[in-house]
């Protein structure tokens, strides 16, 4: 049957620019060749439920009425993709907010936005909010490979979709049980993405209730200095990855509410 809003499906796929220029894909070769690789990304096909907005709006739509077994391709228009590219979305940033001296290209978090340094002028930066790629049209390479119909299975998809990590699911009757990996719980926004799973598994399946399991065997457990070790890694990527506080700035005279800016690195996924 064709694919519809509210399936589950797993697909490959590569996203170009009309130029050729491969900004990103599911397939490890691909990204090594164009010099897009990154260790901390997973490779492989990746699940969607049609119609949560996994993927860019134009993609998802052109999925809707395929077949698994399709190979095509899709060019989707910017107003479909990351948004048209919007000139009043420059702003003009006292250096004095950045927690480091930026320089032009730089990717920088002022409150909840991101943007890049497009030029500086004495104290001041010239920064444009505009997603990297807005006003880009995406060309689309893709093949649709399964359509997951087995319950189980379904849970096992949504937990990759939303958490990144391999669970191990079996329902019984109405009542779902996901054995998650030991080190579920030191994986930043973990309990975050728990419940955007959970959300997804009461909204699309049969099931009214969901159990989680952890399980451990005597040989597995680790030391007290690993478990140390593994929660101040994990405490270290919070405070790289937290939203920056309020606080006052001073801009020839004490501003209150303004937002501290940092730096952050360039990234060409997420």
């Amino acid at each position: 049957m064709p694919i519809e809003k509210g399936d589950i499906i797993r697909i490959s796929y590569t996203a170009k620019l009309e130029d050729g220029t491969v900004i990103d894909t599911t397939d490890e070769k691909i990204a090594k060749e164009f010099g897009i690789y990154s260790e901390d990304y997973r490779y492989g096909d990746v699940y969607v439920i049609v119609g949560e907005r996994n993927v860019v709006e134009g993609f998802e739509e052109d999925l809707i009425g395929k077949d698994v077994g399709y190979k095509g391709t899709v060019k989707v228009p910017p107003e479909k993709a990351f948004g048209k590219y919007d000139p009043e979305k420059k702003e003009v940033i006292s250096i004095a907010r950045l927690k480091e001296k930026p320089r032009v290209g730089d990717r920088v978090k002022v409150g909840d936005r991101v943007g890049v340094v497009e030029r500086i002028i004495g104290r001041r930066a010239i920064v444009d909010f505009n997603h990297p790629l807005a006003g880009k049209s995406i060309i689309f390479e893709y093949e649709i490979k399964e359509k997951v119909d087995d319950i189980a299975k379904k849970v096992e998809a949504i937990f990759m979709i939303y958490t990144g990590m391999e669970v191990k699911a079996k329902v019984e009757g109405k009542k779902a049980i996901v054995e998650v990996p030991r080190n579920f719980h030191f994986i930043p926004y973990a309990p975050l993405n728990k419940v955007s799973a959970l959300a997804r598994i009461f909204k699309y399946l049969d099931v009214e209730v969901v159990e989680i399991v952890e399980r451990h065997k005597k040989a597995e457990v680790p030391s007290f200095e690993e478990v140390k070790k593994e929660e101040e890694k994990t405490e270290e990527s919070r405070e790289e990855k937290a939203e920056v506080k309020e606080e006052k700035v001073e801009e020839g005279e004490e501003t209150e509410g303004e937002l501290k800016a940092e730096i952050i690195p360039e990234e060409i996924k997420g």
